[in-house]
């Protein structure tokens, strides 16, 4: 991490935008295939950027509290963290319309299908467990007041803003709606309406809330939110544009760079494309949350990942039947075969569980374990699976059959944390059906006792 409290904080700023330099010169001398630099050295250059770009797209986020409601500001930078992974699935469902009707149209609508589900259970399988892990390791230095220490094995819990029942609520919307999804025979307009329309709804919800006080900010966001107004608000924009800019165009290089080590390290293409390129597209989301958790900024830093979900779970795969009808030439639906159906229902059933963990606003180790567990396990079997058996039509059998094995395990799960927990999850839609009402000028009804 920079260490932004030993140093000034214009120092600070000027290492991170060291750290974007030399992916800069890369970029005006034509790429790294223009200065022919090999794989690795393409993963440094890039790798060094995302993070560079990474801290200073979270400092624009912590200086824009000041000035727009922080659940805006963090939505706005879930959105710029994961644009990389939209413009990878926009490639897939572009190539698949250009190319409908050809094996190589319908290996890219595969491919598409595949890397969103990759990227969503990535986000909620290692980030939503691996932050929740680092946040109460954390909470032993830097005394974290979310973070709740308990005996017991793994007992500890991290308590989540009650204010994020909005997002919580919404993501519930989309998980359900998703489970439908491949029931259309592909991801098409009615999908895209409904999905981006939930999302524009959420946005209408929390733009309308209050300006908070910022939290007590330390190096750069306290230096920055201390400028006058029109240049603080210039200066945001410009580390949203910058950052932004940079994290887009440094992290398909650094993805594909890691495809190639893969492949040359026997990984197959496809499963590098669900799981590694996602896993690179997503580093940005992980190190500003990561930053944010080391300033004993939990809170910030769990509702960051849980909007990076909720937009990931509806702009993206909103947006895919969109950019395939544009590739198409018409109004289509992007097609996927069964292995992908199984994919969405695992992801969805994997969604499911996470929600119903957080519906009584905490997470604790016990629950981020399995979380991790479950998704480790998947991908290790079905990586053996892929490794193991030579039939291409056995190997697609095992895998789908393990895909569904997990899905009923995560819906098992769900169901019975959501009906221990049915009292809190009530009360969570009731305070979620009150911020909308105020939201869209049907009033502020009063707060039932205990919600």
């Amino acid at each position: 991490m920079l260490k932004e409290r030993v140093t000034h904080p214009l120092a600070a700023l000027a290492v991170a935008f060291a750290c974007t330099a030399p992916w800069v010169g890369v970029e005006l001398a034509g790429g790294p295939e223009a200065l022919a630099l090999t794989e690795l050295a393409t993963v440094a250059v890039s790798g060094v950027a995302v993070l560079g770009a990474s801290f200073l797209l979270a400092w624009g986020a912590e200086t824009a509290e000041k000035d727009v409601p922080r659940a805006f500001a963090i939505a706005v930078l879930a959105v710029l963290a994961v644009a990389p992974e939209y413009a990878v699935d926009a490639l897939y469902a572009w190539t698949a319309g250009a190319s409908a009707g050809t094996a190589r149209g319908v290996e890219a609508g595969n491919l598409a299908v595949a890397n969103m589900t990759g990227a969503n259970r990535i986000l909620i399988g290692l980030g939503w467990s691996g932050i929740a892990m680092f946040t109460v390791y954390r909470a032993k230095t830097t005394s974290d007041v979310a973070v709740e220490q308990r005996s017991g094995f793994l007992a500890s819990v991290v308590q989540l803003d009650r204010n994020i029942s909005t997002e919580i609520a919404f993501l519930l919307a989309a998980t359900l709606f998703a489970f439908f999804v491949p029931l259309n025979g592909g991801i098409g307009i009615l999908d895209t309406l409904v999905l981006v329309g939930l999302y524009v709804v959420y946005i209408g919800v929390i733009i309308q809330g209050d300006v908070e006080k910022p939290e007590g900010q330390v190096g750069v966001p306290k230096y920055l939110q201390g400028l006058t107004k029109v240049v603080r608000i210039g200066t945001v924009l410009a580390l949203f544009a910058y950052s932004g800019a940079m994290i887009f165009t440094a992290v398909h290089p650094f993805a594909h760079g890691l495809e190639a080590l893969g492949k040359q390290a026997g990984v197959p293409p496809f499963f590098m494309i669900q799981w590694i390129a996602p896993l690179a597209s997503e580093s940005p989301e992980l190190i500003v949350v990561a930053y944010l958790v080391n300033k004993a900024r939990s809170t910030a830093g769990f509702n960051a990942l849980i909007s990076s979900k909720l937009n990931q779970w509806t702009l993206l795969i909103g947006t895919l039947a969109v950019v395939y009808s544009l590739g198409l030439g018409e109004v289509g639906s992007l097609p996927f075969d069964e292995k992908q159906t199984a994919e969405i229902w695992i992801t969805a059933a994997q969604s499911a569980f996470a929600i119903a963990i957080l519906s009584n606003f905490n997470i604790s180790l016990r629950e981020a374990t399995g979380l991790l567990v479950l998704f480790v396990s998947q991908v290790v079997v079905e990586f053996a699976i892929i490794q193991t058996v030579a039939d291409a039509a056995v190997e697609t059998e095992l895998s789908i059959l393990v895909l569904h094995v997990y899905t009923v395990v995560y819906l098992v799960l769900a169901a019975g944390l959501f009906w221990l927990r049915r009292e809190s999850l009530a009360r969570l839609l009731r305070r979620t059906n009150r911020t909308v009402q105020s939201a869209y000028g049907s009033g502020r009804p009063e707060a039932e006792a205990g919600d």
